[in-house]
């Protein structure tokens, strides 16, 4: 190029200064605010976190406590460098203009949706147990703690002997707002019975229990109530005049309730004589088969809107109404009291899991104070 020509461009103002570059970046800059979430890639990892290019200014930072819902020792764990991902803008520029960020509340969020949809779904999820206390025991499930009320654990197992043993579990209550994610081992296990079971089938139980309002069976490994009321026809004032905690019995299923993990239980359709549990309990057992196909023609007959001979035997059947009501009564003070239980032991390991979270943030706030590596790019 001629020397005449390099001349005449170097005498032309080109009007563009380092003041206009820097107003030009402020123009196209982004507008980045807590609780945003944006694409970055790992520009740089540090022994306690790792510094983020976001397209700000200055490089952002991820302290380690929030680089996953899990505990990591190592930033390497989990990034990589040069790996590019979401992060969730945690909190706002510091003094320094660098902004906080989170994998671990991305993960939070998605793994309440995830539990969500597998509630809706009323699936069963299993899970180890990590822990114990006096209310139950403490389980994972999408990362999230989950707890297991004690009245819901179906073992004979101490609890202090679970710990690392995988259960089948389902969702009882999940709820983002107050962090309670609760489950029932007793539920996920009546469920897989109850698909082998059927109403007016008679089973071989166990006596595990007795309550002034009945007696607790265990066939097969799940729990049922015979109720006081389905004990006999003839009055009874407490059933440990009847039942000793191991007695073997017969017993018919008269209803299954998957939606509650409830198994109901009688001895008194199996009567073949009223008050023959009183009297003659082998007489019962004797003929409880017999007994126990009457009563299943019979609500063949009620479902099938049977002739008004069958009216006699229907109405024995039917007999009970009122006992059911009682039933009802009884087992909505029983869930009362699950729940006050599960409220007490949830909101003691929500309170944990927020000191946890405090903890978390004050370290995260300390190492965001803290100058590092970061440099304007």
């Amino acid at each position: 190029m001629p020397t005449q020509e390099l001349s005449a461009i170097s005498s032309i103002d080109v009007g563009f200064g380092l003041e206009d570059f820097a107003a030009l970046l402020d123009k196209y800059d982004y507008h980045f605010s807590p609780g945003d979430i944006v694409a970055g890639t790992v520009f740089s990892i540090e022994p306690r976190g790792a510094l983020i290019d976001i397209g700000a200014k200055t490089s952002a930072y991820i302290p380690i406590q929030e680089m996953s819902i899990n505990r990591i020792e190592n930033p390497d764990e989990v990034l990589q460098p040069n790996e590019t991902r979401e992060f969730f803008i945690l909190a706002d520029e510091n003094e320094d203009g660098q902004l906080t960020l989170s994998i671990r509340r991305i993960e939070y969020m998605r793994a309440w949706e995830r539990v969500r949809q597998l509630q809706a779904e009323d699936a069963t999820v299993r899970s180890a147990v990590f822990a114990t206390n006096r209310g139950g025991a403490l389980v994972r499930i999408e990362g999230l703690r989950g707890f297991i009320p004690g009245s819901h654990i179906s073992t004979r197992k101490p609890k202090e002997e679970l710990v690392g043993e995988e259960l089948p579990l389902k969702f009882l209550e999940v709820d983002e707002d107050r962090n309670r994610l609760v489950l029932s081992h007793r539920r996920a296990l009546v469920e897989r019975k109850m698909n082998r079971l059927e109403v007016g089938e008679v089973v071989i139980g166990t006596v595990r229990g007795i309550k002034p309002y009945g007696a607790f069976i265990d066939i097969g490994g799940v729990s049922g109530l015979l109720h006081i009321s389905e004990i006999s026809h003839e009055h009874i004032d407490t059933p440990h005049s009847i039942f000793n905690v191991n007695d073997e019995v017969k017993v018919m299923i008269i209803d299954l309730d998957a939606e509650r993990g409830r198994i109901s239980l009688s001895t008194k359709q199996l009567e073949p004589e009223p008050g023959d549990m009183l009297k003659n309990r082998q007489v019962v057992y004797d003929k409880a088969e017999e007994m126990a196909a009457k009563y299943r023609e019979q609500m063949k007959l009620q479902q099938g809107g049977g002739s008004s001979a069958a009216a006699p035997v229907a109405a024995a059947v039917a007999e009970p109404v009122e006992a059911e009501d009682v039933v009802e009564a009884v087992e909505a003070v029983a869930e009362e009291a699950v729940a006050e239980e599960v409220t007490e032991a949830v909101e003691a390991v929500a309170e944990e899991a927020v000191a946890e979270e405090a903890v978390a943030e004050e370290a995260v706030a300390e190492e965001a104070a803290e100058p590092t590596a970061a440099a304007d790019e």
